[in-house]
């Protein structure tokens, strides 16, 4: 594949000079999805320019065309031509290339619409006026890309890898357009693990689709996968996408496998949903890493505020990483399970952060207990460091499912395969390691429960319950204890107070108070009261607030401070500089795992945890908030005890000696 897509790139040293580089893709890009349909159809131009002839219709046409075109390989094509052009039947009047070409182009059938996409009659004519059309014509005319020369699914790699090369001459984030093919096999592999048996029945017909879809990778290993356990089922393939180039890519390529081109849309998944009305037995998505979803705030709030209905009613994560949002799309996209216990799965790449970013009473903890909370979470496999083409950082496989099997209900399986990555011989951007398919089977054994301790791979596989992940953050509250004392240090930073600089004679009350110390607040209030009516000053409460916060200091020597009206009156009052969390796991101390143990479980953490080591702290019960974090890599952290003195001390002498003896060498 690195061949054929190197030498459809190598057009490239022909538009040199006239395009910059970051240009090269916009008329490659066109050109090969034109060849690739081109060859598609021509084994059965005859039988397309008969049917045309003899029926006027759209659809008269497209049920003749399946009918006269299909094979056992194919389900016969549902596109057509009016043009008698080819490439080569065009360059043979190089005079009117450009419009011969533009002609060929716009025979097409309404529904291959894709070059629209791209501009194509646009790119043409700019190629003609650079004096480039003839040579990129007769390129593209060379290339082999019949069904027989390349399968669906490497022409599916070929327009990924020509993706990757457009963006990356761009340097426009590479590998947001391009999910590896290791990792795609090993999420489909994934999600259809547990419906192996279910596939392989007769009248098996199955819905898939990918709202971030990209060209229509994922999918197309998908469909692939699934025909491979049985030839006979029907699928039914929907995406949508952002970018027009990779939608019309995607579109084309589905039409060319018989696919419903209508059901591959663009459009922003988070602003709308061109698929709301319906549900699919499988999601899969790898959304972009790191993006932030500013530009479609507005969109995303409103449905967020929509009385409980939107994607985004469960939380909203921070606006610099729009992930977690498309987590919530992708689980509000699974089938309703129906009477037979059949409901929809998922699989969607994901980074590090939706694990455990936000802290309790968050977007990002309410999304996690979302998906928790309704056992949507089945499993969460972390791969391999440098897998993707544009980033080397941690990332991981979320496998959903809205109907679990009964063994695993209420569970989450976390699975390391970190250490499963083998070295490619050669990069690929950040891409340095792929996981083989001996290692994908393996994890595929872990997540089913069918691994073996005597296999050639083990994968470290943990099981938890659900609520293994949930913990009330507590808030622990200390008196509010404070010393008084008016030196010229606290005078001074009144003096310069941007509030209380202002009041005339306030600092003039404080020098009165001369060397005093007060360690009741109520003494000192009473005191500053007296040396402000010498002055005839007074002070609003808010003033008087502020001034004793700015004088007074911590002291536990001092008398615990109340509050002095409201209805929390004659209560402590709290230290806010001393005021401390404490996340209580679910279940702590053997107590159950429930929302309804919340006061039974703190309190006996807070007696056994902390009011041994600060007597006079008490909970502020109305500050208690209900987190949910996934701590993977705690889970599997393995400790590695430091070297041993005497080894670090022999390799110390080793390089020394080595030093020296290169020392030597230069001296001598």
């Amino acid at each position: 594949m690195s061949v054929l897509s190197s030498f459809v790139w190598s057009v490239a040293d022909t538009l040199r000079g006239p395009y910059a580089e970051a240009e090269y893709g916009s008329v490659i890009l066109p050109f090969t999805v034109l060849r690739r349909l081109e060859c598609v159809m021509d084994p059965h131009r005859e039988a397309m320019v008969e049917i045309v002839k003899r029926y006027p219709g759209e659809q008269q046409r497209r049920t003749h065309l399946k009918i006269a075109t299909r094979s056992e390989d194919s389900p016969g094509l549902s596109f057509w031509t009016t043009s008698a052009y080819t490439l080569v039947k065009a360059l043979q009047d190089p005079d009117n290339l450009a419009e011969n070409l533009i002609d060929y182009v716009g025979g097409f059938s309404a529904n291959l619409d894709v070059f629209k996409s791209f501009g194509f009659e646009n790119v043409i004519r700019t190629l003609a006026e650079r004096d480039r059309l003839a040579q990129v014509t007769r390129h593209f005319a060379k290339i082999p890309l019949s069904p027989d020369d390349v399968s669906n699914a490497d022409m599916g790699d070929l327009f990924e890898n020509l993706i990757y090369r457009f963006a990356e001459s761009a340097n426009d984030g590479a590998g947001q357009f391009y999910t590896p093919r290791d990792v795609v096999r090993l999420l489909v592999d994934l999600v259809y693990a547990d419906d192996t048996e279910a596939l392989r029945g007769r009248g098996t017909v199955r819905s898939i689709y990918d709202p971030t879809v990209g060209t229509g990778g994922m999918l197309t290993v998908a469909d692939e996968h699934l025909h491979g356990l049985n030839p006979d089922a029907s699928t039914a393939l929907f995406g949508q996408e952002i970018n027009p180039r990779t939608y019309a890519i995607c579109k084309a390529d589905l039409l060319i496998k018989g696919q419903d081109p209508s059901n591959v849309r663009q459009g922003d998944t988070l602003v709308v949903d061109r698929f709301a009305d319906r549900r699919f037995d499988y999601v899969l998505s790898n959304p972009p890493f790191g993006t932030d979803w500013k530009a479609v705030e507005s969109d995303v709030k409103s449905e967020h505020d929509r009385g409980g209905q939107g994607r985004f009613a469960p939380g909203l994560p921070a606006v610099g990483d729009a992930a977690m949002l498309f987590l919530l799309h992708v689980a509000s996209k699974m089938r309703d399970v129906d009477e037979t216990g059949r409901g929809g799965k998922a699989g969607i790449v994901l980074n590090g952060s939706p694990l455990f970013n936000g802290g309790a009473g968050s977007g990002p903890s309410d999304i996690r207990g979302h998906m928790l909370e309704n056992d949507l979470v089945e499993a969460i496999v972390a791969l391999p460091n440098d897998m993707f083409y544009n980033t080397g950082i941690a990332t991981y496989l979320w496998i959903l499912s809205n109907a679990k099997p009964p063994n695993r209900a209420g569970t989450v399986q976390l699975i390391d395969a970190t250490g499963l990555g083998s070295k490619l011989r050669k990069s690929i951007g950040s891409k340095r390691v792929e996981i083989a398919k001996k290692n994908r089977e393996a994890v595929v054994r872990a997540f089913t429960g069918t691994q073996s301790d005597h296999g050639d791979v083990h994968v470290p596989v943990k099981v938890f319950a659900n609520q293994d992940f949930a913990y009330w953050s507590v808030t622990v509250e200390r008196p509010l204890q404070l010393r008084f004392e008016c030196t010229p240090e606290t005078i001074s930073a009144v003096a310069e107070h941007k509030t209380l600089g202002k009041i005339a004679g306030l600092t003039e009350a404080l020098e009165a108070f001369g060397d005093d110390s007060y360690l009741n607040r109520e003494k000192f209030n009473k005191a500053l009261g007296k040396h402000l009516g010498n002055l005839g000053l007074r002070l609003t409460a808010a003033q008087r607030k502020t001034l004793w916060q700015t004088i007074g200091v911590h002291d536990e020597a001092a008398d615990i401070c109340v509050v002095v009206s409201g209805a929390n009156k004659g209560e402590h009052e709290p230290d806010a500089a001393l005021r401390g969390t404490e996340n209580v796991p679910f279940g702590w101390g053997g107590y159950p795992k429930a929302h309804e143990a919340l006061k039974e479980t703190v309190q006996a953490y807070f007696d056994a945890e902390v009011k041994p080591h600060i007597d006079n702290a008490w909970i502020d019960w109305s500050k208690t908030k209900t987190g949910y974090e996934i701590p993977f890599t705690r889970h599997f952290y393995v400790y590695k005890p430091p070297r041993q003195l005497d080894e670090i001390d022999a390799d110390l002498e080793r390089v020394v000696g080595e030093i020296m003896t290169l020392l030597r060498e230069v001296e001598a």
